[in-house]
């Protein structure tokens, strides 16, 4: 049987620019149009139907992933968090990462997109889109001259941290079980840095912070809330996932949660191994459906930066989510909802379209 490589799947989060940067960065950036050892490229994207989505510039700690998959793979772990990364660590980074997605698009490789027009447009001509977005909020200054500087130069959504703490926030941990309600909110500079991501309309990104984080933009937001790429803490009781209460919340504000392929987050275990079934991941998908209704689900994979089910392992496996979800019991307007509809909503409201 063969499966559907439509509707176009737009999501909301990948580690695409991490990954070329890792890989030979800019010189290299080629390699993203021709095909390489990754989760998303040009072909793998045609192949499976990949409209585009978040790109993500992430600024990494030195951390021994095989070390931590290791210990995420345990039935209990609590790994310890990165120190903070200053901001003239961070920002050449950014900037590093930033040429790179430019470079992707002189090359034909993706549009960046600054509206949702922008995105219809491209996935109307078969051209990859691309946000704009930084996962943690480390080069931006405290006076947040630099976040205006990116938003001029494209930037459209912003994370105030990954999981370390930044000068705007605290992150929550990669730890099992756990809730997200692990130490303090945004500081001041964070207050600021929300109120100023309102005026210029930038998305602000909820995943990764917790849950006093959380509840501080929520009442100093006017946007809606949004976690690109967080699951149903029901479901998995891991420190990275979101709690009912703070599912009601992003209904209520008629934002939109992405639901992560990243296995740890997926399994009720939080164990960071990829035997998954693609049914655990429609569960998630049932239950943000239950708490936020049909207009405020969307995909959020962390291609490139975490370990997915198998059957999911690149973009072009995407036809195989999209048949779990017919085979489910799907119908196609909410297929095309999941898939990319409800990502253009939210993004019309939050850039005011």
């Amino acid at each position: 049987m063969q499966t559907p490589t439509q509707p176009a799947i737009f999501d909301g989060h990948n580690d695409a620019l991490l990954k070329l940067f890792k890989n030979g960065g800019l010189a290299n950036a080629a390699q993203f149009s021709n095909g390489y050892n990754a989760a998303i490229d040009v072909p793998k994207s045609r192949a499976g139907g990949f409209g585009g989505g978040f790109f993500a510039l992430y600024v990494p700690s030195p951390l021994d992933l095989a070390t931590k998959f290791d210990e995420m793979s345990k039935a209990q772990y609590d790994l310890p968090l990165p120190t903070p990364i200053p901001v003239e660590q961070a920002l050449p980074v950014v900037m590093h990462q930033a040429a790179i997605l430019f470079a992707l698009e002189a090359q034909g490789a993706l549009r960046i997109c600054r509206s949702a027009a922008d995105i219809r447009a491209a996935l109307a001509a078969g051209q990859m889109a691309a946000i704009f977005h930084i996962e943690g909020a480390e080069a931006i200054d405290p006076e947040l001259h630099n976040l205006d500087v990116l938003y001029h130069a494209g930037l459209r959504s912003l994370g105030p941290v990954w999981s370390r703490s930044t000068i705007f926030g605290h992150g929550v941990p990669f730890r099992y079980p756990a809730t997200p309600d692990i130490g303090p909110g945004l500081t001041d500079a964070g207050k600021r840095l929300v109120k100023r991501c309102n005026e210029l309309r930038i998305l602000i990104d909820l995943s990764h912070l917790n849950e006093a984080g959380f509840w501080d933009v929520a009442a100093q937001s006017n946007a809606p809330l949004v976690a690109t790429h967080s699951n149903a803490h029901a479901i998995c009781p891991h420190a990275r996932n979101l709690t009912d209460r703070q599912l009601d919340a992003i209904r209520d504000s008629d934002g939109l949660v992405g639901v992560n392929f990243a296995v740890a987050f997926l399994r009720e275990d939080g164990r960071m191994l990829n035997d998954v079934p693609l049914a655990q991941m429609l569960r998630h998908i049932d239950h943000m459906i239950e708490r936020l209704g049909e207009d405020r689900v969307g995909l959020g994979s962390d291609y490139d930066g975490a370990v997915v089910p198998k059957g999911l392992d690149t973009v072009a496996d995407l036809p195989n989510l999209r048949q779990a979800m017919v085979d489910h019991g799907y119908d196609k307007p909410l297929i095309a909802k999941i898939c990319h509809e409800n990502w253009l909503r939210v993004l019309e409201k939050t850039w005011g379209e």
